[in-house]
């Protein structure tokens, strides 16, 4: 038996038990691995709510990063010891022990530990499909990303500072946007204050940005389309603040013809190949120094409600790390 946060039911953080569980041996493909870190995302609130429906009961948990214990016929390319890393179905990864598709998994390097990989991966991974195959950003573009001092966010103003972006940024707060300019942000705006489309089209001189990345949703969505230049892209990719209502599609000719995208790391990530390339880039950015991993705050596995209440509450900042 192993100890992990299961729910039974839908509903808020009270929902998350902490229980024991039966884990396997592992199956042909299959690695069992003990997890020595977790990555806590905004998906698991969507999972937990029922927002994004699963089978009940289960373990919660997309991203962690372990060692692995065994392996199941097959599988030749882990062996027990490997620092291993995941971020994609199946869900499972609050946990202590697990089992994980092999072909899911990937061996981190030297120089990045278990609990930095836990932070990374599926916010890293992340922003890797937005920057890098959604719309590749070049020198001297413009983009706007909701959220910037949250994980993915100060992961995404880092890799496209690095890639000679201009970074427009929104945020919460004041504190917020120190930190996303530490991060580099080049103009952080203060939703709460600021109207980030009139701020947006000063910053661009009236153009617009070529593309908006946007995982608050309802609350942006809309706006958001304001900030962009004709044929620029809506990359609409979490619904933070609630669904975006239906609308007419005829607003996207209407506006500029512009791109709209729904994405899901999943999709970008199904080929293993795809996995594990955009991982090699990512680690390279985070050992060469471009991109900085901040684990800005930890919680006992056991405690995972009070996290999931942290992050809904918008009392976390950059990545946020349950350790089992």
């Amino acid at each position: 038996m192993t100890k992990a946060i299961r729910i039974h039911q839908f509903g808020g953080p009270e929902t998350l038990v902490w229980e024991d569980v039966t884990v396997n041996p592992p199956g042909p493909g299959e690695v069992l691995l003990t997890n020595t870190a977790v990555g806590l995302n905004f998906i698991d609130v969507y999972h937990r709510t029922g927002l994004y429906p699963i089978p009940l009961p289960t373990v919660l948990g997309l991203e962690g990063a372990g060692v692995v214990e065994a392996v199941g016929s097959g599988v030749t390319a882990f062996a027990p010891g490997d620092r291993v890393a995941y971020c994609t179905a199946p869900m499972g990864a609050y946990a202590e022990r697990r089992l994980m598709p092999a072909d899911r998994l990937v061996r981190l390097p030297e120089g990045i530990t278990e609990r930095t990989a836990a932070a990374m991966m599926l916010q890293g991974l992340t922003a890797h499909y937005l920057l890098r195959r959604i719309h590749r950003v070049q020198p001297g573009e413009t983009i706007l990303i909701h959220a910037a001092a949250g994980g993915v966010g100060q992961i995404v103003c880092q890799w496209a500072n690095h890639l000679g972006a201009t970074v427009i940024g929104t945020v919460g707060s004041d504190e917020k946007a120190a930190l996303a300019r530490a991060n580099g942000c080049h103009h952080p705006i203060v939703y709460t204050r600021e109207n980030f489309v009139e701020r947006v089209r000063e910053i661009t001189g009236g153009q617009g940005v070529p593309v908006v990345y946007d995982s608050v949703g309802k609350d942006t969505f809309m706006n958001s389309l304001d900030c962009l230049r004709p044929l620029g892209m809506m990359v609409a990719f979490g619904q933070s603040s609630g669904k975006v209502p239906p609308f007419d599609v005829g607003v996207l000719a209407a506006k500029g013809s512009l791109f709209l995208t729904r994405p899901t790391l999943a999709t970008y990530t199904a080929k293993r190949e795809d996995l594990v390339a955009a991982a090699e880039e990512l680690f390279a950015a985070v050992l060469g120094g471009h991109v900085r991993i901040n684990v800005n705050q930890t919680y006992p596995l056991s405690e995972a409600a009070r996290a999931h209440q942290d992050l809904e509450a918008r009392r976390t900042t950059g990545s946020t790390v349950l350790l089992p």
